[in-house]
Parts: C-alpha cells; sequence; structure tokens
C-alpha cells in the first residue's frame, strides 16, 4: 500500500477555518509532509461524515505544528506542558463532602463519592477558573482518584499553584481523609525532538485513508489567526520558541 497521500488546497477562504484571521500570508505557505502517527484521532483527526470520503479520516485545519529533526516530517506542536493534579480520597467515608482550594478560592461542598463531572463543576465555579480551564477524569471517589488537568485560559502550559484540600466534611470510614498532589508540573515543553518549536499552522482540512503513515499539508508560517478559535487549545502567550521566519500574529 502506498503510505503517502497527495496533497492539494484551494486558497478560498471556506467555513473549515474560522481560526483565520486574515489572507495575508496565506498565498505564502510552505509545503510540508505530515507523520501520521503523531496524531490523536478525535483530538486531530476524525473519520469523515461524508459519504463521498467513507473510511477516510479527516484531519483539522488550524493544528499548530512543528518539525520532528530526526525525520524532517511535521507533527502537532508539543508546547509547554499542562499542569496534572491529582484529588485522592482516603479512609473510605461513607459521607460528607470536601473542599478544594485554588489560589485563595474554595469550592463549595463536593461529595464524598464525587464523580469527575462534579468535581469540574465545582471547580468551574470558582472566580478564578473558567469554563473549560480544566479537564476533569478518573474517579468516582473514594475508590478512585480524580485527576484535574489545567488545559485552558490563563492556565494552559502554566505551572500553577497546587490546590489544596480539606476533609472536615467526610464521615464515616476509618479516619477520612483528602489530598492533593501534583502529578504533573506544568511550564517544561512537553518534547525534545523539535516538536517543542512552532512552525506554524496547517492552512487547510486534509483527507487520508486510515492506513497511511504521511500525508501532504501546506504550512501557513505567515499571517494572522484567532488563536482561540484552533481546533485544539493553544496559548500564544506560551510559545517559547519558534523557527527561523515564522511570523504569525494573533487576534
Amino acid at each position: 500500500m502506498n503510505d503517502f497521500q497527495p496533497y492539494s488546497y484551494s486558497d478560498q477562504v471556506t467555513a473549515d477555518r474560522p481560526w483565520l484571521a486574515s489572507l495575508v500570508g496565506v498565498q505564502d505557505t510552505n509545503t510540508i509532509t505530515l507523520d501520521l502517527s503523531k496524531f490523536t484521532a478525535g483530538v486531530h483527526y476524525a473519520v469523515s461524515a461524508n459519504p463521498l470520503l467513507q473510511g477516510r479520516n479527516v484531519m483539522k485545519s488550524g493544528i499548530p505544528l512543528g518539525r520532528v529533526t530526526a525525520s524532517g516530517l511535521y507533527a502537532p506542536y508539543a508546547g509547554p506542558t499542562d499542569e496534572l493534579q491529582t484529588v485522592t480520597v482516603t479512609g473510605s467515608p461513607t459521607g460528607g463532602t470536601y473542599t478544594l482550594t485554588f489560589s485563595g478560592q474554595t469550592t463549595a461542598a463536593i461529595p464524598y463519592n464525587a464523580t469527575a463531572a462534579q468535581v469540574r463543576t465545582a471547580l468551574e465555579a470558582l472566580s478564578n477558573i473558567e469554563v473549560g480551564d480544566v479537564t476533569v477524569a478518573g474517579g468516582p471517589h473514594p475508590g478512585s482518584p480524580v485527576t484535574v488537568k489545567f488545559t485552558g485560559g490563563a492556565h494552559q502550559g502554566e505551572d500553577v499553584a497546587q490546590m489544596t484540600a480539606s476533609g472536615a466534611g467526610l464521615t464515616g470510614g476509618s479516619s477520612p481523609a483528602v489530598a492533593v498532589a501534583t502529578t504533573t508540573a506544568g511550564g517544561a515543553a512537553t518534547a525534545s525532538d523539535g516538536t517543542e518549536v512552532l512552525h506554524g499552522f496547517l492552512v487547510s482540512e486534509i483527507s487520508f485513508n486510515p492506513g497511511s503513515l504521511k500525508a501532504g499539508g501546506a504550512l501557513l508560517w505567515h499571517g494572522e489567526i484567532f488563536a482561540a478559535e484552533l481546533p485544539v487549545p493553544f496559548d500564544p502567550t506560551d510559545v517559547a520558541s519558534t523557527a527561523p521566519g515564522v511570523s504569525v500574529h494573533y487576534r
């Protein structure tokens, strides 16, 4: 099977590019080759719902890209790490509540058997955490810990303050308590293979066969974009390094 998919695109402004703030630079793109093994289904691409493209995957436009030094192929930009903290309830409580405090703001009471969704709701109700700023997984308590990842807004890619917890409201069990630990500190680059350097953005959607290893694309390395409209979370203030010649302005 041929593992390489040819690429072509139209320079017309289309609905798949809400992130494009200006046509300046669209005519000055670079042809690149994507390493499809580095992209994640459901995050960077999806199986097309278009019957004319049945059985093919569709890569989203606007994905920030870096260049793998060893291969010269392009992959998702691996910017600063998002902080990951873990909330663990111990002592097998059978009732009651606990609270979390982040940078001086304390949540409302969280049930002892809270799901990830309940913890997220409590955190997003704080004045210093906006809706979409955190991704919460795991649980439910008390049997399983809950992880809180700071993935959006001003907290994305930052070394944020560790939350503190109070289990004074937990009841039953044996000395019930709640604790928070920083599993992954935010701020450091997530890669060292070259993709930690921003090279630009994928200009337009492309479709490719599920079995393909590579696909052609076009790189926008000069122009203006709406950072909040990109298909993956991206904070331009966290970009520490860009490729030579890259000049991207954000609105």
